[in-house]
């Protein structure tokens, strides 16, 4: 655990000054939309689950934007409380932002009315991945729970380019990744 805890810190740096080194011009370019690859194991009507991106993470918004043009129903991850297992609502409108509220991890979430959804294809975050498509993340353990429970949806990381690592210290329960995008690659786990 204490590996892990160094890791997390360790790649958590490299990420944010990764972000911080990028111009502003730069940054908007990155994550405007899933490239083809990606796209095509997007089938219409599959309801597509992202993660509301923090300062340093590899964005979504775009995503959520380009998905929801094309007929996509979107949903976001809640929680009741910070000991609550992580479930999805549905996210109405990537443009607009007053749909949402705070959840109990200061991360906007859809408000308790929207209805509950289960993504086909769930945009996973991540702290650091493998090519095979091994993934840590922030600890709590909330998407490998999900994850664990919900076997047959298609798993994408978005991470930056200096996210990739050589080898993680996988445990049984962790989750991982059929894709991983960053800006200039893309990595598939073959099974």
């Amino acid at each position: 655990m204490e590996d892990k805890t160094a890791l997390r810190k360790l790649l958590r740096s490299r990420r944010s000054e990764h972000v911080s080194d990028l111009p502003g011009t730069m940054r908007a370019l990155m994550f405007k939309c899933p490239p083809s690859p990606v796209a095509a194991r997007v089938a219409d009507g599959l309801t597509v689950g992202l993660y509301w991106a923090g300062q340093s993470e590899a964005p979504t918004l775009a995503y959520a934007k380009w998905f929801h043009e094309r007929g996509h129903l979107l949903a976001l991850p809640c929680f009741a409380d910070r000991d609550d297992d992580m479930h999805f609502r549905t996210w109405h409108d990537p443009y607009d932002a007053e749909e949402l509220d705070t959840g109990p991890f200061s991360i906007p979430q859809p408000a308790t009315n929207s209805a509950e959804a289960l993504p086909d294809v769930v945009f996973v975050p991540l702290v650091g991945f493998t090519e095979r498509g091994d993934r840590i993340g922030q600890g709590a353990g909330h998407y490998d729970r999900w994850l664990e429970a919900n076997p047959n949806v298609l798993t994408i990381g978005l991470a930056w380019d200096c996210q990739l690592v050589d080898d993680l210290p996988v445990e049984p329960h962790d989750q991982p990744l059929d894709m991983v995008v960053t800006p200039t690659q893309i990595y598939e786990r073959s099974n």
